[in-house]
């Protein structure tokens, strides 16, 4: 399982200097980790990780080539549990980061729900939840199919992070081979649930993880936020049961996993070195 990094590891740093940064702290592959439609104005700067679904995809593939770093996934987080609006970034741009995976051979695409900004989403019952996260889905999910990619959803709300939630989305979709799961260790944690047991119960599903583990201070927050986005400790530092995902996981023949932290370089080689120590191969 190659161990990469999320390309946000300095603010106020572009693509290319984030993978700059990434290749020189020992690392071969990354996501692309912020995506946008259309133009950007700090990304153009340079002051902002992000890439336009609408470049050229073969661009961006040659940029990760000039770092000799493979490209793990395209993350297209969206907001699912809102209405649809041109500016709220939803179906409308998964389904481009589909073509733009596709085109250079990126094999998963990353989703999620996110939890709802407006009274309406937040309105919602978990019928309805799971029905409009599915309902946006439905037509990214034939998408995938056909360009031979997967959809991947990310625990990162209040659907994502729980077992009841994902599986519900997934019947929905008739258990399409074309959506599976991003399992994030720190995020599932922080929404209440095991990490272990969803690994258990979704491990032919479970295509890529992002790795983090949080400390006791998350502990007032847990049940209430869903996402924590970055982790400012090394693995096995928390109190997440990391090793027991591994132990669940470490055959389950995943090719590529993201380390979600920050801090010192230290930081980041603690952390591989504590997965090789679960049992996790490179």
């Amino acid at each position: 399982m190659n161990i990469g990094v999320f390309l946000l590891i300095k603010s106020f740093q572009g693509v290319e200097a984030q993978l700059k940064i990434a290749k020189g702290m020992g690392f071969s592959c990354a996501d692309i980790s912020n995506t946008n439609s259309g133009g950007s104005m700090l990304g153009t700067a340079g002051f902002d990780p992000t890439v336009s679904l609408d470049e050229n995809p073969f661009d961006i593939k040659r940029l990760f080539d000039k770092y000799d770093m493979k490209i793990s996934t395209v993350c297209a987080h969206g907001n699912l549990l809102d209405p649809t609006k041109p500016s709220r970034y939803s179906t409308h741009e998964i389904m481009k980061a589909i073509r733009l995976g596709a085109a250079i051979g990126v094999k998963d695409i990353i989703t999620t729900e996110n939890e709802p900004h407006t009274e309406w989403g937040r309105k919602l019952t978990f019928d309805q939840r799971t029905f409009i996260i599915a309902e946006k889905l439905y037509e990214p999910v034939r998408m995938a199919a056909d360009y031979g990619v997967r959809i991947l959803l990310e625990n990162h709300g209040p659907v994502t992070d729980t077992i009841e939630g994902l599986q519900a989305v997934f019947d929905l979709l008739d258990n399409s081979p074309a959506i599976g799961l991003n399992l994030d260790t720190g995020n599932s944690w922080l929404g209440g649930s095991d990490p272990v047991e969803i690994a258990k119960k979704f491990k032919d599903k479970i295509h890529h993880i992002h790795w983090k583990d949080l400390g006791e201070d998350w502990l007032p927050k847990r049940g209430k936020q869903f996402g924590a986005g970055f982790s400012p400790i090394a693995m096995g530092d928390g109190i997440i049961d990391i090793k027991g995902v591994c132990d669940v996981l470490k055959d389950a023949g995943i090719e590529s996993s993201t380390l979600e932290i920050v801090g010192d370089d230290e930081i980041f080689h603690k952390s591989v070195e504590f997965l090789k120590s679960c049992g996790i191969s490179f």
